[in-house]
């Protein structure tokens, strides 16, 4: 087994938030692109994407939706309300307990970058 000195670290580069136009010039100028990492995780990514063209899901139409567990769903659907991206009601239908999700104007601003970011990716690949 190899052991990691005091001076390496074991963690990923940091992704950081950043706006699109942001995300633009650093592939103008060749530096690496720093991606949301709140949304830059798949599960994320999804329920963000599928609340972006929805006004609202319930947590049983996104678990059938995303084909997740409900343990992975509320642990990333917390992620996202903590961040501010999502916002969580929850409700009674008759005696049945309902959780609701709803995209937030922070949340569409942080997809909106996070695909421009992805775009330029793209733009920049195709040159």
């Amino acid at each position: 087994m190899s052991q990691i000195s005091p001076k390496q670290s074991t963690r990923p580069p940091a992704i950081s938030r950043r706006s699109s136009a942001d995300a633009r010039q650093t592939v103008q100028q060749g530096e690496s692109l720093k991606l949301d990492a709140i949304i830059h995780e798949r599960v994320r990514l999804a329920i963000v994407s599928a609340l972006a063209v929805n006004e609202a899901l319930s947590f049983n139409d996104l678990k059938k939706l995303l084909e997740i567990t409900d343990g992975n769903l509320s642990v990333h659907a917390r992620k996202l309300e903590n961040a501010g991206y999502v916002k969580c009601t929850k409700s009674f239908v008759g005696r049945q307990p309902r959780t609701e999700f709803k995209l937030t104007v922070a949340g569409r601003q942080a997809l909106e970058g996070y695909l421009a970011g992805l775009e330029s990716v793209i733009r920049a690949a195709r040159k």
